[in-house]
């Protein structure tokens, strides 16, 4: 079941609270931060975040959204509050928001926290290290916007697709498996490690890592051809994998003899939110082919 059911069946039952109550939590930075009632107006900074707030059913609460976001469609629509070059503060306040969830990112926390702060404007910082942090950070926007059973059956729901994962991917051989996120102008390639979501959404969906002995984010072609992995990920296009591997000697790699070199869908790996969980179903289907058949 994908998210978008998920959402659709629990969302009928999505009730405001009956009072307001304030509610404290602590957030990635050890602050505490008390949101005096659940909001109403909310700005949520990166895509990730949008996607957590429309995920509990809230998108009709979001009043603006920065330049990457790309989902939803329903808040597309929103007024711009950032993009690149950083997050405008007048045009935040000019939104009247009542909560703001951010995380590190860009710089955004250092541009925000301090203003916000002195404006009286609630603002909570995240991290999204791991699947773990996405589901906690799944539960705490729930408890700030005042739904926090709401949010326990996202999670529930989410947690009962991982544990089906578990489930058909255990005991079978973990592929070594090396993704390619991205590639530098100084050729240089950026790959999925070891300690971040995307290399958690690796192992959870029953992959080993094929760089297993590096932490670095960046490494050279001849060490991914050198590594000779069962499994090459390309988060992008089809045709972009198909370029990547026309180069000289990709052809050679064992992924690509055995035609286990795949594009992956990027929203679903490079962003920590809820589809992360489509992701690691369809990463599961392509290490384990066999344990997923219909």
């Amino acid at each position: 079941m994908k998210l978008a059911v998920i959402v659709l069946a629990c969302v009928a039952g999505l009730a405001a609270p009956a009072h307001a109550e304030p509610v404290v939590v602590q957030d990635a930075f050890g602050r505490t931060v008390t949101v005096p009632e659940p909001p109403r107006r909310i700005i949520p900074i990166f895509a990730s975040n949008t996607e957590i707030v429309a995920a509990l059913g809230l998108a009709d609460r979001i009043v603006g959204i920065e330049a990457y976001t790309r989902y939803p469609k329903e808040v597309l629509d929103r007024p711009l509050v950032g993009g690149r070059l950083g997050f405008s503060v007048d045009a935040i306040v000019d939104l009247h928001p009542d909560f703001l969830l951010v995380t590190p990112s860009r710089q955004a926390a250092n541009q925000l926290i301090d203003p916000m702060e002195r404006l009286g404007i609630p603002i909570v910082v995240v991290l999204q290290r791991s699947v773990a942090e996405i589901l906690t950070n799944i539960h705490l926007m729930a408890k700030v916007a005042g739904i926090a059973p709401h949010g326990e059956e996202v999670v529930a729901a989410l947690d009962r697709r991982m544990a089906l994962v578990g489930e058909k991917t255990k005991g079978l051989p973990a592929p070594s498996v090396i993704m390619i996120t991205g590639q530098l102008g100084n050729g240089l390639m950026l790959v999925a490690r070891p300690n971040t979501y995307t290399g958690d959404a690796i192992v959870r969906a029953g992959g080993r890592f094929g760089l297993a002995e590096s932490a670095l984010a960046q490494v050279s072609p001849e060490a991914i051809l050198q590594a000779d992995p069962d499994v090459l990920l390309f988060a992008g296009t089809q045709k972009g994998l198909q370029e990547l591997i026309a180069r000289p000697g990709w052809s050679d790699m064992r992924a690509v003899k055995a035609g286990r070199a795949h594009a992956v869908v990027r929203a679903e790996l490079l962003i920590p939110g809820p589809r992360t969980f489509d992701g690691i179903e369809h990463l599961a289907a392509l290490f384990h082919p066999t344990a997923f058949a219909k």
